[in-house]
Parts: structure tokens; sequence; C-alpha cells
């Protein structure tokens, strides 16, 4: 007969206590510990890796809180079901939890449509997503949720696990089961508790017939499992580990690599656009203006895939891919706008110098706006030297060229424009 439900289901904590790993938001002093144990929850999303707890933990929260718990995938949810969702918990008084898996493959009508709820307390919306929310979740939603990282699971934490999959599978199948080695168990697993348990099973389901002592090793192991778990599947599992090492392939300028990694998502029948945007993000993020012409490629590879699909878009994807690891890198740009919106952050809505102010009235021309204001292209060179920033944080450096001829151009016009102000 086998197991009607699936080991992972079986072996998922149900309470606090039992949890395993995440020991920075789940060790019973931690803040996040508490706030679960006392009941008091707010919107929040858990950003990790496949097979850390995210989906566990949200289950958890719901079950320490006693509240009515709703859940849907992004994957095969549109506008329609959440809303569905939000009309029967508006009518529910206990504040419902709504727990949406993989919310970072919600389009921005879809995440637009759960704000108002989370924004008058209708729902408390727990989002799980193994993508940078930054980038994944639009900002006025991320504004009202707390972010909580989780990380891979550690050895001690997996062979907990194990011994707990074995304790269970040996009761189910009544047969002795012994776990010899496990560090090919380990490596296989990539600190994914699902991929263990699978792997397990695997194992397990493999050796029954022989209806003796099953004693797991790492031969044995690799030779059951090793093939099975190392597929690319781009519906989770090694979906997030063959795109991440496409992108590190690239910013590493290895072109050999990159092929090989995308003919890995190819043959696994990865969206052809899910790749070109990655190569898109990566044109700007990673070369930025060491070679601005990568991100006109990349788009304009994005607009080909498009148009054209499979099995045509390999070759334009191959190209553009190779482009862009065998280009100049830089990430000048990325830095100078996440330390700008950290200085946003820090000093607030700092007032417009009087002289950039806009003056299309005539009061507003009498109090100063725009006077002193120099234009430009009556200079020399179309460049004048006057104040742009804020008075409290003129001066301030955010855009540092990179190490490449393009960049080098741009530093020394900066320095021949600016003098010592920014230290070019």
């Amino acid at each position: 007969m086998g197991i009607q439900v699936p080991l992972a289901e079986i072996l998922r904590p149900k309470n606090a206590g039992e949890y395993i790993g995440q020991p920075h938001l789940m060790a019973a002093h931690t803040a996040f510990r508490k706030m679960v144990d006392g009941g008091t929850v707010h919107s929040m999303v858990f950003w990790g890796p496949p097979g850390v707890g995210k989906t566990t933990l949200a289950l958890i929260i719901a079950n320490a809180t006693g509240r009515q718990f709703y859940t849907l995938s992004a994957v095969n949810s549109g506008v329609k079901d959440v809303r569905e969702v939000i009309d029967r918990a508006s009518k529910d008084s206990s504040q419902p939890i709504l727990f949406i898996d993989e919310i970072h493959r919600f389009s921005k009508s879809q995440q637009d449509s759960l704000l108002g709820a989370v924004e008058k307390g209708t729902v408390i919306l727990i989002g799980a997503t193994t993508e940078n929310p930054s980038f994944e979740v639009i900002s006025p939603l991320l504004s009202r949720c707390q972010v909580y990282i989780l990380k891979h699971l550690e050895e001690t934490d997996l062979v907990v696990i194990m011994n707990k999959a074995i304790e269970t599978l040996s009761g189910i199948h009544n047969v002795q089961i012994t776990i010899r080695e496990h560090e090919a168990l380990v490596r296989v697993s990539g600190g994914d508790a699902r991929k263990l348990i699978n792997a397990i099973e695997i194992i397990v389901s493999s050796l029954l017939a022989s209806g003796k002592e099953i004693i797991i090793d790492n031969e044995n192991t690799l030779n059951i499992i090793q093939q099975n778990l190392a597929l690319y599947d781009k519906s989770g599992e090694m979906h997030y580990d063959v795109i991440s090492a496409f992108i590190k392939s690239m910013r590493g300028s290895d072109p050999n690599a990159v092929v090989y990694w995308l003919a890995r998502m190819i043959i696994a029948g990865e969206d052809p656009l899910f790749i070109a945007r990655r190569l898109v993000i990566l044109a700007s993020e990673d070369i930025g203006n060491a070679n601005p012409t990568a991100l006109v490629l990349a788009n304009n590879c994005f607009d080909a895939v498009n148009k054209i699909g499979f099995p045509e878009s390999r070759i334009i994807l191959s190209q553009t891919a190779i482009y862009l690891a065998c280009s100049a890198k830089s990430n000048a740009s990325y830095i100078a706008i996440e330390d700008a919106l950290t200085m946003v952050q820090r000093f607030g809505d700092l007032p417009v110098p009087l002289h950039l102010r806009n003056a299309p009235t005539k009061l507003m021309k009498n109090i100063g706006y725009g006077k002193e204001y120099k234009y430009a292209h009556q200079y020399d060179g179309n460049f004048v030297d006057i104040e742009f920033l804020p008075e409290k944080i003129k001066g301030s450096k955010l855009f540092d060229p990179g190490n490449n001829a393009r960049e080098h151009e741009a530093r020394e016009k900066l320095r021949k424009n600016w003098g010592r102000k920014y230290g070019y």
C-alpha cells in the first residue's frame, strides 16, 4: 500500500516547540518567538530558499493565534481568488491570516488587490518568497509588512529531521532502518528539508523489496537518488539554485558556465521570459555604465524572446548571456541608488533649495523661488558650478565610478567639472 499522505506533510511541525532551525527567529528568547507565543502578530513576508520552513512557520503562527487560516498559491491564483478570500475574511471579526506562497509571482495588479485589506486589517498577510522582496513585492505592500529572512538549515538541523523521518518510516513499513552515513544526504539536500525527506523516502522505497534491514550509506544514497534530485525542476527544488548559478556565472564573467546553466534551464522547460528578465536586471545591476549597450541588448533580447519563443529563442538568450558575461562589469549605479535610498530614509524629505524650485507665479518669484539659478547651456562646456543637493547633505558623493574604461572617462569629466567638491 504506499503512504497516502506525503512524508514531508506527516513530519511538518505543528507548534513552535517542534519547529527545527531558524534559531535567530525561533529560539525561546527572540522577539519573534515571543510574538508567536503571545498570539500578537502583524503582516509579514518570509524570504528564504526552498524547504527551510516558510509555510510551516505560517501554519504554526495560525495555530498559536487560533486564527482562521486561508492559503493561496501565487502560481495558480488570480485577483478573483484574492478578492473571494478577502470577502470571506471581512465577515470574520478574528482577523484571519492569509498566507500567499511564492508571492513574488503575483503581478502588480494582484498585489494591489491585497493592499486595502492589509491596510484596514481585514487580514494579516503572510507572504513567502524565494526572491528578494525589495524587487518583487510592490513598495506600498512591502511597507506594511515586516520582512523576516530564513536561512538554509544547518547540518545539525538536517540530522534531527533525518532521525524523525527514519523513525516514522520504520513504523509505517514495520522494518528496521539505519542511517550508517549521512554526508551524501546532507549534500544532496542543500539545506532543504523537503528535499532531504523526499530523498530518504526514495531510498527506503527502493530498498523495501529486499525485505531485510534497510541501511542507508553514502554509496546507496548517491546510487539511488542523486540523479533524481540533481534534475532541475522549474516549479521548485533546484529552480532557485540553477538561476542563482546562471546569474553568478555572468557576474563572474564565465561564458562557459553561463551557457551550461542556460542549457539546464532550457532543457527543463523554463519560461524564456523569466530568463530574459534576469538578463535585463543583470545588465543594469552588474554592468551598468561600464557598458551601457548591455542594457540595450538585454532589453532587445527580452522583446525578441517575447515575439519568437522557443526553440529559436535559445539562440538569442545564448548570444545575450555570453555578451553580458564577457562585458566589463560595474555595480556603481546599483550602489548609488541604494545609498541614495538610505540617505532619504535617514534624513527624510529635505527641502529643495530655493534656486532649484519652479516659480510659475509672481509670489513664488518674490520669495526667492528660482532665484540665482544658472542655466547650464549658457556656459562653456554646458556646465556651471551651483549646488544641486539640499544644504544638509551638500557635497555627498553617492555615485563612485567603477574601475573600467567608460567610467574612468566619466570620473575624469566629473573631476574636471567639480574639482575637489565630491572627491573624484
